[in-house]
């Protein structure tokens, strides 16, 4: 015979209407996770700036630091999201009725819920409080590099330049070149060689033999060199540029490279945090759920007066 919903007992009609999902509690824990993880992260950062020095061989280096700050987020993650998963299942409704398996899976959910609504939570305050300190780092330290490498071919004035960024100052002193004595300050005359430097490491890093003849023709002119003394300094001043150029080019690919490796590894592992944090959380709420169902509830009783026959 088909029995009719109405002849379900009362507890189990209430545990089919009512969804297995307790939000207050999984909000609780994640709400409790988030402010810890938050908290020690901060902390985290404390230490990380406090050991670290900008003085060479002083402080902390880089690999410890690492090391450091990948131990510290697995700590974090631990202790963040067990005390997030115990919350959301000691502070649960207890389940009657209900087969052990189903209150473990139940649990375990409520453990992941409240571990998941944390990770955005906390994603969302560290992110937004922490990024701009680290990406305005990041980014100093890039333009740093990128600067080094680009600032001896960067042009010294920018009065030739047209509308579009273009300089063409290199080609307009090309137009005034004249084998006798140059009537111009030295600054001018600065400016015409750190052109002539500029363009030649631009394209193909050559001097070509014309600019060559021409720097020496202006440093004779300056100098008590003759032409001859004056085409070597050439050649050895503009060797020595190249060679900065290409070593500024080499430290910022160097950099480049180690930021890179950096990311990856510090994507790596906060992956692997995560999970650790998910596994925790699930294991913890399991323990709280356990705990909340092994309460014993205290009926009151009716205070009674009693009397004695005399």
């Amino acid at each position: 015979m088909i029995t009719s919903p109405d002849t379900y007992p009362a507890v189990a009609q209430e545990s089919v209407n009512h969804s297995g999902v307790s939000w207050g509690a999984i909000f609780a824990g994640a709400a409790g996770a988030a402010a810890l993880s938050l908290i020690l992260v901060l902390l985290g950062f404390g230490f990380g700036f406090s050991a670290v020095s900008p003085w060479a061989d002083s402080g902390v280096s880089a690999k410890t630091l690492g090391i450091s700050t990948i131990v510290w987020l697995a700590f974090t993650q631990i202790v963040s999201s067990g005390l997030g998963g115990y919350l959301a299942g000691r502070l649960r409704v207890k389940w009657a009725n209900l087969h052990g398996d189903e209150v473990y899976f139940r649990d375990t959910a409520h453990g992941f819920l409240a571990w998941a609504v944390s990770t955005l939570i906390a994603a969302a305050l560290i992110v937004g409080s922490v990024s701009s300190v680290i990406g305005g780092g990041v980014q100093a330290g890039a333009s740093a590099a990128s600067g080094a490498a680009s600032a001896v071919t960067q042009v010294a004035g920018s009065a030739a330049s047209n509308s579009n960024g273009q300089d063409y100052g290199y080609f307009i002193d090309s137009l005034f070149r004249d084998d006798r004595p140059a009537a111009v300050s030295d600054d001018a005359a600065k400016g015409v060689v750190f052109r002539i430097f500029a363009k030649s490491l631009n394209n193909d890093g050559k001097l070509s033999a014309e600019d060559r003849t021409y720097l020496a023709q202006l440093i004779a002119q300056r100098t008590n060199l003759s032409q001859a003394d004056a085409e070597r300094r050439v050649d050895q001043v503009y060797g020595q540029t190249a060679k900065a150029v290409e070593d500024a080019k080499t430290a910022a690919k160097n950099a480049a490279d180690t930021a890179a490796k950096a990311a990856a590894w510090t994507s790596l592992w906060t992956f692997i945090s995560l999970l650790i944090g998910a596994f925790v959380a699930s294991f913890a709420a399991i323990y709280g759920g356990r705990r909340r169902d092994a309460d014993i509830y205290l009926e009151a009783r009716p205070y009674t007066t009693t009397t004695t026959a005399r």
